[in-house]
């Protein structure tokens, strides 16, 4: 029984239920997204920094949104739980134009999309996914829009108003369509606690080294938490210790200390 758009969408909604806390190691190749699938993950997640790097291309909309999409389909191809792809800023200021392109993951099996104000006026990502809504009702089609917005991340306000202006992004964004809000960088525990209470949407928080432990996330009511690029850094750079150990040591023991852990891809990617 083939599964349907409401299928994905109503398993990954399901995902972010009050209680609930749903952990992305975000991927962003085929192999690195059934890595995650066989160690448990309940969804999967792109990275959009990692998937640049990994095709030659900087982060912040520098991947021509065709490989978004070619990368997309080859990781849905490998995998079985719902996925959601990190569309950036949605590569375009025309709402019209986001739309067009987040459709086009739908119809490849996406269950939902990241969408980031970044530095761009909060009134128009609210356009951005009232424009995606929109045109997903007149498929008779339906994505959960993770909203993210940069007021910590990108320090787009003075510290003192970080907090009401992410709180007022939350709602209109929320008040749009969204069904999830990600504000990366957010990791003062009770100003976690204020954003849960204020916008009615499960919260995002991002894994980073100052980020409170999961189970703290969870008690303080947040229902989501991505790694970002940092798996990707992390065997990017795994790849940079073994290949300098080589090239100035004449030595292996990097290329062996974590290679013995790589499944094996062979037999799993036969059974896809």
């Amino acid at each position: 029984m083939s599964v349907t758009n409401s299928d994905r969408v109503n398993e990954f909604r399901a995902l972010h239920a009050p209680g609930q806390l749903l952990v992305l190691p975000n991927a962003w190749d085929a192999a690195s997204a059934r890595i995650a699938q066989e160690a448990g993950a309940k969804a999967i997640a792109t990275s959009s920094a990692a998937v640049a790097w990994c095709h030659g291309y900087p982060d912040h909309e520098g991947l021509p949104p065709g490989i978004v999409m070619k990368a997309a389909k080859e990781i849905l191809r490998v995998v079985k739980v719902p996925m959601t792809v990190d569309s950036e800023a949605g590569y375009s200021s025309d709402p019209a134009k986001v739309a067009t392109h987040v459709m086009a993951l739908v119809e490849l099996g996406a269950a939902g999309i990241n969408l980031e104000d970044g530095t761009e006026p909060p009134d128009l990502l609210a356009a951005k996914i009232r424009a995606i809504k929109q045109a997903a009702r007149a498929k008779n089609l339906d994505v959960f829009i993770n909203a993210r917005t940069d007021v910590y991340l990108a320090n787009l306000v003075p510290d003192g108003d970080k907090l009401a202006e992410l709180i007022r992004r939350g709602k209109l964004y929320r008040d749009a369509g969204a069904d999830g809000f990600f504000a990366p960088a957010l990791n003062d525990l009770a100003s976690i606690r204020e954003v849960v209470k204020a916008i009615d949407l499960p919260l995002n928080i991002l894994a980073m080294r100052a980020t409170p432990a999961i189970a703290d996330l969870k008690a303080a009511g947040v229902r989501r938490v991505s790694a970002g690029a940092g798996i990707g850094r992390a065997a990017y750079g795994a790849a940079v210790r073994a290949t300098k150990m080589l090239l100035n040591e004449g030595k292996y023991g990097a290329i062996f200390s974590s290679s013995g852990d790589c499944p094996e891809f062979n037999p799993l990617f036969a059974q896809s």
